[in-house]
């Protein structure tokens, strides 16, 4: 898919009506949020006594406390009832609530006010579970990671429009109040508008008996999505990003006011080059990661959001102006712009981190409890955010600056990413192949969408180099597991990669017949499983760029676990710094320069009946062509 179509699925009505309806909800929640917040920012001796600092946390706060209360509830109606009317049901309960904040705004009643964040948290607890449960149900596993691209760009669009115009509406003089009441309530119902038009999506799990009592049901949940470890260790890392965000934002008002010396438009400021940030880093997503779901991203965007976050503290230390500015005052200021490009980073690594992890869970979960996945991330996420408010709160009454939470944040993030791919090591591998086939190489798949998205399967492969497994790896949708050779196995620091990829060294059997055979039995666990398994049935590296003569032991593999077999050949690693190639090592190393291109091809898959290794070469061979 290229990147032209990433956009043209919003010409689609499998997916316009939908967009534009969670686009519009985004909108909302953020012109009404982002008004009171600005009204209690800039004015709020005529609202409230209460310090301003608080509520800048507890509000954002209010908003995700209905995630952790009906999420369990949410999760099962998504799964049960068809989505595209729960979605208008969940627009209808909008329109309501806007009705409420409406008279909150025209009364000057904060607490009603606050009542309908509350409402509003709501409306996003029922709606979260059927936003990511529908993606895959009208999107292609190739989609996935643009549809969630453009939803998360949408998202974070609408969260942009809808700060700037809460912002400017309610501060407009005489008619801001008025403006922000009718403006909402109109939203909400061109909301309830588009989706009219969502096509049937019908429901996943229509047998399923309701479980109302939302803290057993929290528990079940959880328990659930915890047997599957990649999913449930990616829904810990989603939601470490909504407390990371939480803490963040929720400081943005005062830093805007306190730390920048700026009026209201300067918080606007800082929400636009955030929201900038994120959208540009959700749609980058698909171009790096060649349309499939590449988790190699994950740590990367860590990463950015660790080294970001810590040089916003830097810069902000490094700000000294003390005049009232508004925002071409601000960006005026010496300082200013490096304030502004962190920030904008910090959103595009948050995107390069997030979209990734949604489509990861959209693809390896049960479809059947998928909504009910998500209701459980989102009760995870409320857990966070609520925790992240309660830090936030801490860290002020212990005298923190506003920096300097930015700075303990980052750290922070750092030592819980570290934790949580320390415990998924398969993120960092696709990290590193993603590296690799992004600097050293480049790498050009060919017919890869054979590989199949789910269940048991046999790829053979030429044997080039050291680095063969590793752009396998980068180029599948799917982990692998690597059967090798036991010396390359044993490689120092090859092995600690092909060890956290859960390769399976083998031996011949006149050297270590027990390893062997512990080989042969951990290939078919690996395949009993529905694992994707792949072989170099050469036996070892070219060492003249020919290939050498394939061993029977895809026999032995076959004889036990008759599964379909696919051949691959790699093309443009021999006479790479890692292959045998005995020319000079240098020479060939500069002759290739940066960015050497390489080709995986995938062939049609064999059925196990007519495998047999003569077969295997003479496809293997075919697919390589002439480059080696």
């Amino acid at each position: 898919m290229s990147q032209k179509s990433q956009f043209s699925l919003l010409a689609q009505r499998r997916f316009a009506p939908f967009f534009w309806t969670q686009f519009l909800g985004a909108f909302n929640d953020n012109v009404f949020k982002t008004a009171l917040l600005t009204i209690l920012t800039y004015d709020a001796m005529h609202w409230t006594n209460v310090d301003v600092g608080l509520l800048n946390n507890l509000i954002p706060g209010l908003f995700i406390l209905p995630f952790l209360l009906f999420s369990a509830t949410s999760g099962q109606l998504a799964d049960k009832f068809e989505k595209g009317a729960l979605a208008r049901n969940v627009k209808l309960l909008e329109i309501v609530i806007m009705l409420i904040a409406g008279a909150g705004w025209m009364t000057h009643n904060l607490w009603l006010l606050i009542g309908a964040v509350a409402g509003m948290g709501i409306h996003s607890t029922l709606f979260g579970p059927v936003k990511y449960a529908y993606l895959p149900q009208h999107l292609k596993t190739e989609e996935l990671v643009g549809g969630n691209g453009v939803i998360e760009m949408g998202t974070f669009v609408g969260i942009l429009l809808g700060e700037i115009l809460g912002a400017v509406l309610v501060v407009h003089k005489p008619w801001g109040l008025e403006l922000v009441a009718g403006g909402t309530l109109a939203i909400a119902i061109l909301g309830w508008i588009t989706s009219l038009r969502i096509p049937l999506s019908p429901a996943a799990a229509p047998e399923l008996k309701i479980n109302w009592n939302p803290a057993t049901e929290t528990i079940r949940n959880i328990s659930f999505s915890s047997k599957n470890r990649p999913v449930f260790l990616s829904l810990l890392g989603n939601s470490w990003f909504w407390f990371y965000g939480a803490i963040v934002l929720a400081q943005f008002p005062l830093y805007a006011k306190n730390y920048l010396h700026g009026d209201h438009e300067v918080f606007v400021l800082l929400l636009t080059v955030f929201s900038f940030g994120i959208g540009t880093g959700s749609l980058l997503c698909e171009r790096l990661s060649g349309h499939k779901v590449e988790i190699g991203l994950v740590p990367f965007g860590a990463i950015g959001l660790s080294v970001f976050g810590f040089e916003l503290y830097l810069a902000s230390e490094a700000y000294h102006s003390v005049a009232t500015v508004d925002m071409m005052g601000f960006i005026h200021q010496a300082g200013s712009h490096r304030i502004m490009f962190d920030i904008v980073m910090i959103g595009i690594f948050g995107g390069l981190y997030i979209v990734p992890l949604f489509a990861l869970i959209q693809t390896r979960c049960d479809p059947k409890h998928l909504s009910r996945t998500i209701a459980g991330m989102n009760i995870m996420n409320a857990l966070f955010m609520v925790v992240a408010t309660g830090f936030a709160i801490l860290m002020l009454k212990l005298n923190f600056t506003i920096p300097q939470i930015f700075m303990a944040t980052a750290i922070l993030n750092a030592i819980v990413a570290i934790y949580i791919f320390s415990l998924v090591p398969e993120f960092l591998l696709r990290f590193i192949a993603w590296l690799l086939i992004h600097t050293i190489y480049r790498i050009r798949g060919v017919n890869t969408n054979r590989i199949p998205d789910e269940g048991a399967a046999v790829l053979v492969c030429n044997h080039v180099s050291y680095m063969d497994a590793i752009v396998i790896m980068g180029s599948s949708p799917r982990p692998i597991r690597f059967v090798m050779d036991h010396r390359i196995f044993k490689i120092p620091f090859l092995s600690w990669i092909f060890r956290t990829a859960k390769a399976i060294p083998i031996a011949p059997a006149k050297e270590d017949p027990w390893l062997m055979e512990k080989a042969y039995v951990d290939i078919a666990q690996a395949l009993h499983e529905g694992d994707l398994v792949c072989i170099f049935p050469e036996g070892k590296l070219t060492a003249t760029g020919e290939m050498n003569e394939f061993k029977g032991g895809v026999m032995k593999i076959l004889d036990r676990s008759p599964v379909p077999v696919f051949p691959l050949a790699l093309r443009g690693l021999w006479g790479s710094f890692l292959s045998r190639d005995k020319s000079n090592v240098f020479e060939r190393s500069f002759s290739r320069g940066p960015f050497s291109k390489l080709e995986l091809v995938v062939g049609e898959a064999l059925e196990p009946g007519s495998v047999t290794p003569e077969i295997l070469q003479e496809k293997v061979k075919t697919l390589r062509g002439e480059w080696k």
